[in-house]
């Protein structure tokens, strides 16, 4: 395998021609454009030096990662036969380059020069630091920063990157275009964002530069947004409350929060829940915010826990273990958690679980660190029967005059071991009774009105019969319902 030497052509321009590349062209045995249709091909022929291009390929390819892989190897061959020159607009964002990198790397040399942004930021400057993406390979992860965008090269690659875009800037973002042209100087066409794949023409040639919008004036926000919010909110001057708080005080928060956020789940509520989710992000955002002025842990600390914990304990995905049901993958995550943990046995693992944990779900997880030791019941019934025993013994200590705490407290726990044989999350099945009790409970406020009484002269008996109502009238509701699923 002989030199390969890459060359920066630069936007189409020969005045972008650096004097490196023009010396190194002069210098070629061979000389090898990507495509012919560059302002360069016109130089190369007026200087007298001899060139091919790959173009045959564009048509042969039935897509631009073909393309990229058959112009790598068709460059490579050639090579077999002595040093060459391979030409391209700008290898940083040529995928024919990266491949020619992957597969002969130590012959590879890349003679850098003026790349396609350039022309456009000089016509247009932006503020710093800026991104820049050709439209093929645009991938947008927040909306903060301004973005030049090179080769958009037709309506329809305008409209990705429009649709994508808008995922993180409004539409009327303010948009520079600029249109088909390899001269010097380019001239640009002030615009919106939603202007982007409505222009009259396209080709390799074209761009645009994006503005960010408005801080805190937006139509869409992203996570960055979030940070930037929190820090505004913070900052002297900022909001008093805000301010105030301490990563003690918000440890209420972030659990009321996920407990709604769980709650609108189960309504499968979905507005709701991209609502309340968002609140348990802004708490992890704000112990964030916190933690940087503490010095206790930053976001970026953060998200790096949660990824390696979650690299560490999938190692059916990261590593060479082979998992193929939940079950297997479950099992796995237990054991690497144990290992984590150091040799625990079962009543020291239940003794680490947090006193804090909601009480239900506390009693769920003893439960099922006793079960992975085979201290369980076969079954939900036999787990029933134990529920129906702790209720008599509730009613013995009420009948006896003792103190029913402790049996009371022994029935909650024998229903949480019901519920968690039947596959089903006991927070969820109260929170279900409870709404099917306020459901009914309603019925009966608007029957009572209807019949004009007041609850305050209502014996016992007239709300037992208010109640038999609301039961039957639900009932016959849940029937229409499910005869309407089944129709």
């Amino acid at each position: 395998m002989h030199k390969i030497t890459v060359v920066t052509l630069g936007p189409g321009a020969r005045e972008h021609l650096t004097l490196g590349a023009v010396e190194a062209l002069n210098k070629a045995g061979r000389i090898v454009l990507r495509t012919k249709k560059h302002g360069a091909a016109g130089w190369l022929a007026e200087q007298g030096l001899p060139f091919v291009s790959l173009d045959s390929l564009y048509e042969a390819s039935e897509d631009f990662d073909t393309l990229a892989l058959r112009a790598a190897q068709e460059v490579l061959r050639m090579a077999a036969a002595g040093p060459l020159c391979y030409g391209v607009a700008d290898p940083g964002s040529d995928e024919s380059v990266r491949r020619l990198l992957a597969l002969a790397g130590d012959d590879v040399a890349i003679l850098p020069g003026v790349t396609l942004e350039a022309p456009l930021l000089a016509a247009c400057p932006a503020d710093k630091p800026l991104l820049v993406a050709d439209a093929a390979g645009l991938s947008v992860a927040d909306g903060q920063r301004p973005l030049c965008i090179t080769e958009i090269d037709s309506q329809a690659l305008a409209g990705g990157c429009k649709l994508q875009l808008l995922e993180h800037y409004d539409p009327g973002c303010m948009l520079y275009f600029f249109p088909p042209g390899e001269g010097g100087t380019r001239r640009c066409l002030q615009t919106t964002l939603e202007e982007l794949d409505r222009q009259p023409r396209y080709d390799h040639t074209c761009g645009a530069l994006l503005l960010p919008g408005k801080p805190f004036q937006k139509e869409r926000y992203d996570l960055q947004d979030v940070v930037q919010l929190m820090a505004h909110l913070r900052a002297p001057g900022g909001c008093p409350w805000d301010r105030a708080q301490t990563h003690r005080s918000l440890a209420r928060y972030l659990v009321e929060e996920a407990n709604e956020a769980a709650h609108a789940i189960a309504q499968e509520d979905w507005e709701a829940v991209a609502d309340e989710l968002g609140d348990v992000l802004l708490q992890v955002v704000f112990h964030a915010s916190v933690g940087e002025e503490y010095g206790t842990m930053t976001l970026g600390d953060i998200t790096t826990a949660i990824c390696r914990k979650m690299i560490k304990r999938h190692t059916h995905i990261f590593g060479g273990q082979a998992l193929q049901t939940p079950e297997q993958v479950s099992d796995s995550w237990e054991q690497i958690k144990a290992k984590e943990r150091g040799d625990q046995t079962p009543a020291q693992k239940m003794r680490s679980l947090p006193v804090s944990l909601p009480p239900l779900l506390r009693a769920l997880k003893v439960q099922e660190a006793a079960a992975k030791v085979g201290f369980d019941w076969p079954d939900a019934l036999g787990a029933l029967d134990k529920v129906h025993e702790e209720a008599n013994e509730l009613l013995d200590d009420m009948q006896k005059g003792r103190d029913p705490r402790g049996e009371l407290g022994d029935l909650f726990f024998a229903a949480v071991n019901a519920a968690r044989l039947m596959d089903t999350y006991p927070d969820e099945v109260v929170n279900l009774a409870t709404e099917k009790f306020i459901n009914r409970f309603e019925h009966m406020e608007n029957a009572i009105k209807a019949d004009q009484k007041t609850f305050k002269r209502l014996t016992l008996d007239d709300w037992d019969v208010y109640w038999v109502r609301s039961k039957q009238a639900d009932e016959r509701f849940a029937l229409l319902k499910t005869q309407e699923e089944i129709t």
